[in-house]
């Protein structure tokens, strides 16, 4: 397993897309066995999914996070635990015991819009440039 944490001075970050560095952590059997901080280089928002999924995470702990955001990660195989803040080491234990508070319905604040009905219908993302067939 291998978690990443949106990271900044010790603490979560609180806005996935805008984060600089991601705290990764390496899971052997409940253990952490290596620990270490990376840059994201600016990679931003939809970027960052094909970031992490380069190092090989699994698993993403963060505060906010845009929808956009949300279905990269589900689309790199990575599990989302959002809405979370304090101390990164803190949190990843907490995820290790089984304990972690997180909030399943996270959103960024700012990307709040229309969609309040739960996901979309395949291939109607917003932003997505995907939208061929309207001739």
């Amino acid at each position: 397993m291998k978690i990443a944490v949106t990271y900044e001075n010790g603490q979560i970050f609180q806005h996935f897309g805008h984060t600089e560095h991601f705290k990764i952590y390496d899971i052997d059997n409940g253990q952490m066995t290596a620990v270490r901080v990376v840059d994201t280089n600016g990679s931003g928002h939809g970027a960052l999914a094909g970031f992490l999924r380069g190092l090989a995470v699994d698993t993403l702990i963060c505060g906010g996070i845009g929808a956009g955001a949300q279905q990269a990660l589900g689309e790199a195989g990575i599990r989302l635990y959002g809405g979370v803040s304090g101390e990164a080491d803190d949190a990843v234990a907490a995820l290790l015991a089984g304990k972690l508070t997180f909030d399943p319905n996270v959103k960024c604040s700012h990307h709040e819009g229309e969609h309040h009905h739960g996901e979309h219908a395949h291939g109607a993302s917003c932003g997505s440039h995907g939208c061929g067939g309207h001739h």
